[in-house]
């Protein structure tokens, strides 16, 4: 049976449900540690360039590496799923002792999937985080994860991700004008 992805669902394609993230935060600093224990989250895959860091900057800012150990304490487990090269998150992630997959293929469902494997956990416990609606919203959401989407922490991107923006402007402006969103790119 085909599935017509225009029928409205609240005057809105249904194709753009998948693209709309359960929460809006300005970074991963607003993401309230305890809220996600109290939700009993027990694991976070976390894209990496844009999300964590700048997409050029090759390891964890001091922030960056005290919310990780946040969650740690928090008994949260935390995965980084990329498209990047296995070079560039390895480099990131192993001075940190985070698990990662790299070379993603985000939206597709493999890496989601196998990183939950890994962690021990449902798709239920996890969390999806990262800054692009094409890649880990769209990724997460078709899953039935619960995600939410983070401001670049940049304002440049690798070239593919650019094109990817193009698309994603034009998708969060449609649904700031139907009212679907209130959060904001900072310019």
């Amino acid at each position: 049976m085909a599935v017509d992805c225009f029928t409205s669902f609240g005057g809105a394609p249904v194709f753009l449900k998948k693209l709309m993230p359960s929460q809006f935060v300005d970074s991963i600093h607003h993401i309230d540690i305890d809220q996600l224990k109290r939700n009993k989250v027990r694991a976070i895959i976390t894209d990496l360039d844009n999300t964590l860091v700048e997409w050029d900057r090759p390891l964890a800012t001091p922030e960056v590496e005290n919310w990780l150990k946040r969650l740690q304490e928090a008994e949260i487990q935390v995965t980084v799923v990329s498209n990047n090269n296995k070079e560039r998150v390895d480099r990131f992630c192993s001075p940190l002792d985070i698990e990662f997959i790299c070379s993603a293929r985000k939206p597709t469902n493999r890496a989601f999937l196998q990183a939950v494997r890994q962690m021990n956990v449902t798709i239920a416990e996890t969390v999806v985080i990262g800054d692009q609606l094409f890649t880990d919203v769209l990724g997460g959401n078709r899953l039935g994860f619960h995600t939410i989407l983070v401001v670049p922490v940049a304002q440049t991107d690798g070239f593919w991700t650019r094109f990817n923006r193009q698309l994603e402007r034009v998708a969060l402006n449609w649904m700031e004008r139907k009212g679907m969103v209130s959060w904001r790119r900072k310019a």
